[in-house]
């Protein structure tokens, strides 16, 4: 049997488009030729590239998501050092994950996500008001993209909204690909001090919020205040960080794509939402994907993966495959769909991705309702991307209006 090709290292090089995953993936996609990608410490994981085996992978309880596994597949430095702060959903297996996801998912549940509506519309409004002030021009993605998600998850946990720009620059040393090791322990130890501060401060000061769950959690010996800190850090980088790349990325993508931008101005409820769903899967940004370990031997479609093996699914592949989407590779407008899995898919699916939808479904309609010449002066050569992060989007978007 032949040795099978081996991609050195992920995420690849998108090419001349930053709206589309490397080019190499549809020919991934397109052969029966099974691929391993290079990893960490010269260790090797099959990529998986197509749909269905990525949902085959990640809905199989037989691939551990537990990075303290022997031989586990790490992609970079700051999944090895994350793993020096008590253990977390994302990286945990059943029983474990579900006690610790159910801590934390009444404050995602479609009513408390209801709840959040009236503060983020009013919120999407000042920040577009202060646009209007201040520019043109204005950097939109820490004047408006940013902003939303970061204020929406400091109210839901319970921390001052200001300290946005301070938690946002930690997790960038956590997630960098191109940061050293020093730099993302440096970056996981301030975030989980910065946080340990905030649980503390809730032990005589409680209030509705979620930290205060956790804190009284912490008094009642239910947890550590280790577990406290790891918990609420995972919280507060997802409900922040993926967001707002995707309102950033998303909003690019509709100035270079009008038909798009119409319809979320004009379209119902139902067709926005459409659009939203389209856009998730089409600029998927968790451009490294995500990683498991085989615990047994696995036969997919008569390829074996051995116990111990690890697995790559490259999610902004597997969201264009052709063989599901009718139209992959670009925002279907008349047939959208929800089979993506830009959340992810199985039990480890994003606990926040209800929020995510509703924060994008109040931003992109009023921004572009409200600022209707709303352009970029840049080409698209010229925006620094974030081709070297776990999350992929604009770095900085400098954006004008008459």
């Amino acid at each position: 049997m032949s040795q099978p090709d081996v991609v050195h290292g992920v995420p690849m090089d998108r090419g001349s488009c930053p709206f589309h995953p490397p080019s190499e993936y549809r020919t991934f996609r397109e052969s029966d030729e099974w691929r391993q990608v290079e990893v960490l410490d010269g260790r090797r994981a099959w990529m998986i590239t197509d749909y269905a085996t990525a949902r085959t992978v990640l809905g199989d309880d037989r691939f551990s998501a537990d990075r303290t596994r022997e031989g586990f597949p790490y992609l970079q430095f700051s999944q090895k050092a994350l793993l020096r702060g008590a253990p977390v959903m994302v990286t945990t297996d059943e029983p474990l994950h579900s006690e610790i996801r159910r801590r934390a998912a009444g404050a995602f549940t479609a009513r408390k996500v209801a709840d959040q509506r009236d503060f983020v519309s009013t919120l999407v409004d000042q920040l577009i008001d202060e646009m209007l002030q201040n520019g043109p021009p204005v950097e939109f993605v820490t004047a408006f993209a940013l902003r939303i998600p970061s204020y929406v998850i400091a109210r839901i946990l319970g921390i001052p909204a200001e300290d946005h720009t301070h938690f946002h620059e930690l997790t960038g040393r956590i997630f960098g690909l191109s940061n050293t090791p020093e730099q993302v322990e440096a970056g996981r130890i301030g975030l989980q001090d910065y946080l340990g501060e905030q649980i503390a401060s809730k032990f005589g000061n409680p209030d509705e919020a979620l930290l205060t769950q956790y804190a009284e959690a912490v008094k009642a010996g239910e947890i550590t205040m280790e577990d406290a800190k790891s918990q609420t850090r995972t919280l507060l980088i997802a409900g922040h960080e993926t967001t707002a790349s995707m309102i950033g990325l998303g909003t690019l993508y509709m100035l270079h794509h009008p038909e798009v931008k119409e319809r979320v101005v004009h379209g119902t409820e139902r067709e926005v939402m459409g659009v939203i769903e389209e856009l998730l899967r089409v600029l998927t940004i968790m451009q490294r994907g995500l990683v498991r370990i085989a615990t047994e031997d696995v036969d997919i479609d008569g390829h074996l993966i051995k116990a111990g093996e690890g697995v790559h699914i490259a999610l902004n592949s597997a969201n264009r495959d052709a063989s599901v989407f009718e139209l992959p590779d670009e925002v279907n407008l008349d047939k959208p769909s929800r089979r993506h899995i830009a959340f992810g898919y199985g039990i480890h699916q994003c606990l926040g991705q209800g929020l995510a939808r509703m924060e994008m479904s109040i931003a992109f309609p009023r921004l572009f309702q409200r600022i209707p010449t709303l352009d970029c002066p840049l080409d698209l050569s010229e925006i620094q991307f974030k081709t070297d992060a776990s999350v992929y989007g604009v770095r900085e978007l400098p954006v004008t209006w008459h």
